[in-house]
């Protein structure tokens, strides 16, 4: 898995071996999320808009956008509403604004219920409407707008006097009349100019003419993340990781799987390969107590990056390559002969492969109409911790032989139990490799023969011992 790529299949294959789990993950997932929708109530947002009369460039419009959040708005809005515990400094993180088409600028507030985010938006609006109104002269300075219509009703009365005169005036019979008629008259044009230079400059006849156009309309839904969108997200974010975990410790995996890379870490031949038929108990750990049995119901008790087991042929198939495994080894050293067979612990396939090659070595299976030929060594069982490799010292034995199965170990692992075994004056005459197989359904006369052949063999067990 290391070397390889990640394909769909990999997926499927977590998704199938370790649904329990995920499923455990999922719905811890959801209930994290469920817990932080708890601390987190939901939020609604109301919009108001408010319409700008006249032509606005787009800075403008973003001056006035920037107007309506400002403190000086906000802050009269809290004192307006006089909410309690809730400061204008707290608001201004609920209220935004925003331009949109047509010189309008939606300004919405956000609260823990409807109605209150209602009541913020339309507050907000019109604060913002009078603060501006403020801003550009409207109604705020009394003296000034006196003063400036003071001097507009001046001008309208000189201009009247100024037409009267002229009316009054000899019509062109004199030099002196038609000069006065012409001064009259550009005293006339000056006073229009100015009149008309006084109605431009009037703040009244500008742009800054703002009114809110509607009401806010009262929220129906609470604004993203929603409470069932947290705890969906929350489900599918602890899925991922358990998935993304899953593939990250596979990616970095170390163990080896190949029977010459096992070979080569023990320093031994390799001896051959042998089958092993069985369910879950062939491909997972042995072991009891509460940590078994949690991982059992987990589904976590059998690894999930192994290939899946392939269909074995029959007993007699399986049990001519344990055969072969005693012929290699009689043929490596003629005559009487005693092995210490190592199993490494936590192997349950690799024990059920040493109990068929003890059953193999010792003369054949119990009911077999043919033992099997003799001069087979003699063998005794012995299972090694990994994390702390112990191998009895050499009495009787000559040798050595390592069970395991592919896949479970490292290659760190594997040196310590072969310096386990030179520590105690074994030598290691060869490797068996075991893999997990799935057996074909047997005959009802062949099924007592079957389970006696995959049975797991006790350790200190001794090829030729009563069982």
């Amino acid at each position: 898995m290391s070397d390889d790529t990640i394909r769909l299949a990999t997926i499927g294959r977590i998704l199938r071996r370790r649904r329990r789990l995920l499923t455990l993950l999922t719905v811890v997932g959801a209930l994290v999320g469920y817990g932080t929708s708890v601390l987190f109530p939901p939020r609604y947002t109301a919009s108001a808009p408010v319409l700008l009369s006249g032509q606005w460039e787009e800075r403008e419009l973003l001056t006035q956008v920037e107007i309506a959040t400002m403190s000086a708005v906000v802050d009269r809005t809290a004192a307006a509403l006089g909410w309690k515990g809730v400061s204008g400094s707290e608001l201004r993180e609920r209220v935004s604004a925003r331009p949109t088409d047509g010189n309008i600028i939606k300004i919405s507030g956000t609260a823990d219920t409807p109605e209150r985010a209602q009541r913020l938006a339309d507050r907000t609006a019109r604060e913002f409407v009078a603060f501006a109104a403020r801003l550009t002269g409207e109604g705020t300075d009394p003296e000034a707008a006196t003063g400036a219509e003071a001097l507009r009703r001046k001008v309208l009365e000189t201009d009247r006097r100024i037409t009267e005169l002229a009316e009054a005036a000899d019509p062109g019979r004199t030099v002196e009349s038609v000069q006065a008629r012409t001064t009259l008259a550009k005293l006339l044009t000056a006073l229009e100019t100015a009149m008309k230079k006084l109605d431009e400059a009037d703040p009244a006849n500008g742009r800054t003419g703002m009114v809110v156009m509607a009401p806010a309309d009262r929220p129906t839904g609470a604004v993203p993340p929603t409470r069932p969108q947290l705890i969906a997200a929350g489900a599918l974010l602890f899925l991922l990781s358990a998935v993304i975990g899953h593939l990250a410790a596979a990616r970095v995996n170390r163990r080896l799987r190949t029977e010459p890379e096992i070979a080569a870490a023990l320093g031994s031949a390799l001896l051959g390969t042998v089958d092993v038929p069985g369910g879950r108990g062939a491909h997972g750990t042995a072991g009891g107590g509460p940590r078994a049995w949690t991982r059992r119901l987990l589904g976590v008790d059998t690894r999930w990056d192994l290939p899946t087991p392939r269909t074995s042929g029959d007993e007699a198939g399986r049990r001519v390559r344990y055969r072969r495994v005693c012929a290699r080894l009689r043929d490596q050293a003629p005559g009487p002969r005693r092995l210490l067979v190592v199993v490494p612990d936590r192997d349950e396939t690799a024990r059920r492969a040493a109990g068929q090659l003890l059953a193999e070595a010792g003369g054949g299976l119990p009911g077999d109409p043919a033992p099997a030929s003799g001069g087979y060594p003699l063998l005794r069982v012995v299972e090694v911790a990994v994390d702390r490799p112990m191998v009895p010292d050499r009495g009787t034995e000559s040798g050595a032989v390592v069970v395991l199965s592919a896949g479970h170990w490292t290659a760190a692992e594997l040196g310590g139990i072969a310096e386990a075994c030179a520590d105690s004056g074994h030598d290691i005459v060869g490797t068996v490799v075991a893999g997990a197989v799935r057996a074909r359904p047997a005959r009802a006369a062949d099924r007592p023969s079957d389970t006696a052949a995959t049975a797991p063999a006790a350790p200190g067990r001794t090829t030729g011992e009563p069982e």
